[in-house]
């Protein structure tokens, strides 16, 4: 006779970047609350999106910018990735269309091909980034990303949900937290259905 083992889950690793460069933002401020209420058994590191260059391709034959290669590496060696977005013009902002077209090539290895995506975002205007949100959904069918279809978290009128950018309204911290259960649930349940040859692994640095 022998005794159930019980083990623990692996944390799951979500990388999330947030497409917004000002210290403040109430993006950026969003991203490092959705840290913070991550429930147990999440580890989430943020990137900053500041230091990657813009797309070129004649700089991408001469050899792809060391930001750009950190930042495929992080993609590519998380479970899931997570994108705060704001709202610029109906859109979303140049600086993370950027990140994700340099993400998207072949020349580092297409991270996002498959990748588990959950979006946010949050604005002082009434429309809540529903706009910029549908465009990004749209690069990510493009780029080939598995999109979390739940509930996601769009936030309007928010500026007085936050304090010097940081999340400080309690129901929406509640609901921050609850929508990245929902998501860590949705990516578990994505890993074990995927090819064991085709799970998240540490890979070696892309040259």
């Amino acid at each position: 006779m022998t005794d159930d083992v019980q083990t623990t889950p692996r944390p799951i690793k979500i990388v999330g970047i947030a497409g917004s460069l000002r210290r403040q933002s109430l993006n950026r401020g969003l991203l490092a609350a959705a840290r913070e209420l991550a429930p147990g058994g999440i580890d989430l590191q943020i990137r900053d999106l500041a230091d990657i260059p813009m797309y070129n391709g004649d700089v991408e034959k001469k050899g792809i910018p060391e930001p750009v290669i950190r930042l495929a590496e992080a993609i590519a060696n998380a479970d899931a990735l997570l994108v705060v977005t704001p709202e610029y013009n109906g859109g979303i902002p140049g600086v993370l269309k950027n990140a994700l077209d340099w993400a998207s090539r072949s020349s580092v290895g297409s991270p996002l091909r498959g990748k588990p995506v959950g979006i946010m975002g949050v604005s002082p205007g009434r429309f809540a980034t529903a706009r910029a949100q549908e465009q990004l959904k749209l690069t990510l069918l493009a780029t080939k990303s598995n999109i979390f279809s739940g509930a996601g978290v769009a936030l309007g009128q928010a500026a007085d949900k936050f304090e010097s950018g940081i999340l400080v309204d309690p129901a929406t911290r509640e609901f921050v937290g609850s929508y990245l259960g929902r998501f860590a649930e949705w990516i578990r349940q994505d890993l074990e259905h995927q090819p064991v040859a085709d799970k998240p692994t540490q890979t070696a640095p892309i040259a």
